[in-house]
């Protein structure tokens, strides 16, 4: 019997284009700008919370934008390109249990991945100052619910710590560990 080839998911292709070395990735809003980088010759895009906010809502990066929008616009981006995307998912829209509803959105709207923030609602955009943090614990809980609810293993989870800017590089880094010994598979730091 032959064996079947296995799928290339967008987590997978994604994974695939990391292997290549330093991967450019850059922030795309909507699906002719994601069309605008493929051409250019990049081999992944990332949808921008504030990129998103600012130029399709002429929103701040507040927290202003909703789970069902980022994945709706998400799903315009996928469908519009070839490449793997990953996406903001700001602090993942509540609770694990909000978390877990945001990686399947993600996932059926085409995404490779997400990167969930660590800050107390509402959020500020990472290079804002005034930025409050949720406790290590809770932000532990919302990794390990991200990397439960994937249905593709290769869906990637990326946690995404303000803590150097609001705590110090000490904190930071124990987050970051934290998260991966919590089944984060990448830290945006």
């Amino acid at each position: 019997m032959q064996e079947l080839p296995v799928p290339s998911t967008p987590g997978r292709l994604f994974r695939e284009a990391l292997k290549s070395g330093c991967l450019p990735v850059p922030g795309v809003f909507n699906a002719l700008v994601a069309r605008l980088a493929e051409s250019l010759g990049f081999r992944a895009l990332y949808q921008s919370g504030a990129a998103l906010s600012a130029g399709t809502m002429a929103l701040p990066d507040i927290g202003l934008v909703t789970q069902t929008e980022f994945a709706d616009q998400a799903r315009y981006l996928t469908t519009a390109v070839s490449l793997p995307v990953i996406s903001d998912a700001d602090t993942g829209f509540g609770p694990p249990l909000a978390v877990e509803r945001t990686v399947r959105l993600f996932e059926e709207a085409g995404l490779a991945g997400l990167h969930l923030e660590d800050q107390e609602l509402p959020k500020r955009c990472g290079h804002l100052s005034g930025k409050t943090l949720v406790e290590r614990a809770e932000f532990v809980a919302k990794i390990t619910a991200a990397v439960a609810a994937r249905r593709d293993p290769n869906f990637v989870i990326i946690a995404r710590t303000d803590a150097r800017g609001v705590h110090g590089y000490d904190d930071a880094l124990d987050r970051a560990r934290a998260c991966v010994d919590a089944g984060a598979d990448m830290i945006f730091p």
